[in-house]
């Protein structure tokens, strides 16, 4: 079949406090922090921050709502683990880095002959770090991280499920893998491609509970894929619907992309992705990248009610601007201004929650 699926584009997460999500993917997984903003669903401020490589590339950038308001629940029919790639040699650093860290880990360990080392975020969440030589890509770099070491970005994910078959069928007739090996209870899947972030690993596992598939600390939300334009969002909505997937949702504007998710067989939510023009860099220039809150242009008027009930957060030194100080969810600046739109309309209808958030009042 024809495929419009050109690897990982971003992978979300749910951890508990902001603060500690931050400090997690900057010092240990030494991460750039991409973008501040927040979720564009719903009533509650929540932030929606963004980490990825020294690029900010598309298939490096991880995604997280910090939602300490309730726990998750982890479990089969979710994305279990986020993996990255490091140089050839270079797990053996981040079990070092991770120990200096105290942060638990699984010791260097192999599949499908690679090696990688798996690692736990505060909230339970996993990564790991798979050695691969031939990613080039250009690592975000920090005072414990060097450049020979750091990560490039994803590899792709480990998708936990309970029975493979229906989620197999999923991946490769509604998006056009092709799977290309076992081992043990691993089922590798690869995009057709040459660039990094094509794979995605189904772990077969037939007696774990089935976890929670709303917002909850501790749990994976979405893996999402890029397909590059609006007009590949719209064809691939038509294989679902084609295929059977009759659930998938409209295309949504997310101000930095627009997306488009369907609920997998497995019970794993996947998201297919296209970016607007400008990207990332439509609200801040690429080396002020992450130093202050952004909220779309849709939500502006009311960020003094969102800016309350956010957790203040202090952003790492490295993505700090040059003239240092600490941005504590500032307002943009005159030149990233509210009232900026995202480009020329899109090609396509896209929907977007307007949503009323109230101040919290006296005392609560």
């Amino acid at each position: 079949m024809q495929t419009f699926v050109q690897g990982v584009h971003h992978i979300t997460l749910c951890p508990g406090g902001a603060q500690e999500d931050l400090d997690f993917f900057t010092q240990v997984l030494g991460q750039r922090l991409v973008k501040q903003t927040v979720l564009m669903d719903g009533t509650i401020p929540i932030y929606h921050l963004y980490y990825g490589n020294g690029d900010a590339d598309v298939g490096s950038i991880a995604t997280t709502f910090p939602y300490a308001r309730k726990p998750g629940r982890a479990g089969s029919g979710q994305l279990s683990c986020t993996s990255y790639t490091v140089p050839l040699g270079a797990t053996t650093f981040w079990k070092s880095h991770c120990e200096a860290h105290g942060a638990e880990h699984s010791g260097i360990q192999e599949r499908f002959g690679t090696k990688y080392l798996r690692v736990r975020h505060p909230a339970g969440l996993l990564f790991e770090m798979i050695e691969d030589a031939s990613d080039q890509r250009n690592p975000w770099t920090t005072k414990q991280v060097s450049r020979d070491v750091a990560t490039r970005g994803f590899f792709g994910a480990v998708l936990s499920v309970r029975d493979v078959r229906d989620q197999e069928s999923f991946f490769v007739d509604a998006l056009g893998f092709r799977k290309v090996g076992v081992d043990g209870p691993y089922h590798r899947f690869e995009v057709p491609g040459t660039g990094a972030g094509r794979f995605v690993d189904l772990h077969h596992e037939p007696d774990r509970a089935p976890g929670s598939w709303g917002f909850g600390a501790g749990t994976a939300h979405h893996i999402a894929f890029n397909v590059e334009t609006d007009e590949a969002l719209v064809k691939q909505k038509a294989i679902y619907e084609e295929l059977g997937f009759t659930d998938a949702s409209e295309v949504k504007d997310r101000f930095y992309f627009h997306s488009m998710y369907v609920r997998s067989p497995g019970g794993i939510l996947v998201e297919c992705t296209a970016n607007v023009p400008g990207g990332f860099y439509q609200d801040e220039a690429p080396e002020e990248l992450g130093t202050m809150l952004h909220l779309p242009p849709w939500f502006e008027e009311q960020r003094a009610a969102i800016v309350s009930q956010l957790e203040p957060i202090t952003v790492p030194e490295a993505n700090r601007p040059k003239s240092g100080g600490t941005s504590k969810t500032a307002a943009p600046q005159p030149a990233a201004a509210a009232e900026k739109k995202s480009g020329a309309e899109p090609a396509i209808p896209v929907s977007r929650t307007k949503a009323a958030f109230e101040m919290p009042k006296q005392g609560s």
